[in-house]
């Protein structure tokens, strides 16, 4: 398998990051790291590590999605871990993710249970969880499964979410072909933020599950804490909202629509007016959405046309249903209405 890492001034976070990564057993692994022209010390961190993992250097910062599209280009493995630099994995993740994996055929991703953990890399006393997987609500927002919850043993069973966290996700790489199209697995026009979300999105479509395994666990920082725009950069705050527009233009289906219209509308007119009066610095983003437009819908044409599954099945998870438990019963529900 391959582990695969974007970098951006990353020198507070990345030598704990590697260090966890290769200290794992079990499987067979490659890190490629891909470092989009840090101007802190992440560059010499990484050469620190000589030949234990590769690294591309990019003379420019080209986001996380163009970067992570050319780690995983780099690399040949049947599946393929992105990780956040901000990411601390435990002993055995990798085998247990990839075990995981290999119990259904369908599977195209899987995550495990991400806990938070302070800038410093020290855990809270009070284990709180970060992500157990992405889910979507009927106003066509998404969230982490379970951020900012007490870990009390709620998330202890293996079940089918919409996607993962590309924080720490790993997929098959027959699904990043699958999915893939000549601008590659993630869209580049994402730039950062939701485009792991718009793969998910996209896999469902045509057919791909995804599946959380509290077996595997690591720790994830996490900068972009949802509520605290004002914490997060300007620009990204942007993308944010580009992206969001984005997602839904390349992915939302007539069915899914008709399900959702009016909580999925009154949500818009949120993000707008809060553009308008509150958040300027990010009305750029309706701009830039002009620009990718053509693109997007080009892509989702290309995906409107190999869609494997139906809406019925498709609006079960944005009716507020955050997982699906695995069981031959709710395998059969999907192999049933999928086309």
């Amino acid at each position: 398998m391959a582990v695969t890492i974007v970098t951006y001034n990353s020198r507070r976070y990345i030598g704990a990051c590697l260090e966890a990564v290769l200290e794992q057993t079990g499987v067979p692994y490659e890190v490629v790291v891909v470092d989009n022209d840090s101007a802190d010390s992440t560059r010499q961190i990484l050469a620190r590590f000589g030949d234990r993992i590769r690294v591309i250097h990019n003379a420019r910062n080209v986001g996380f999605a163009a970067a992570q599209n050319q780690a995983i280009a780099a690399t040949t493995s049947d599946w393929v871990l992105t990780l956040n630099p901000d990411a601390l994995v435990g002993l055995g993740f990798l085998q247990r993710l990839v075990e995981a994996g290999e119990i259904d055929s369908k599977v195209g991703s899987v995550c495990g249970k991400l806990l938070s953990i302070g800038p410093d890399f020290t855990p809270y006393e009070q284990p709180r969880i970060d992500s157990t997987g992405i889910y979507f609500t009927p106003s066509i927002r998404h969230f982490d499964r379970g951020w900012g919850v007490a870990d009390e043993g709620q998330f202890e069973n293996m079940e089918y979410v919409f996607g993962a966290s590309a924080a720490a996700a790993l997929y098959r790489r027959s699904m990043i072909e699958d999915v893939s199209d000549a601008a590659g697995f993630f869209d580049p026009d994402f730039f950062a933020y939701r485009e792991d979300a718009d793969v998910a999105w996209r896999a469902q479509l045509l057919g791909w599950r995804a599946l959380y395994t509290p077996s595997a666990w690591a720790y994830h920082v996490r900068s972009a804490i949802p509520g605290h725009r004002l914490a997060v950069p300007a620009v990204l705050n942007m993308h944010s909202v580009k992206n969001r527009f984005l997602m839904r233009v390349k992915n939302m289906t007539a069915g899914v629509y008709r399900r959702c219209w009016f909580q999925a509308t009154a949500r818009d007119v949120v993000v707008m007016a809060a553009c308008l009066i509150c958040e300027q610095s990010s009305l750029p983003a309706f701009w830039e959405f002009t620009k990718c437009l053509p693109r997007a819908v080009r892509r989702r044409r290309e995906i409107m046309r190999r869609r494997r599954v139906t809406d019925d099945v498709l609006a079960l998870w944005f009716a507020g249903q955050p997982s699906f438990p695995l069981a031959v019963e709710a395998q059969a529900q999907f192999d049933r209405m999928a086309v």
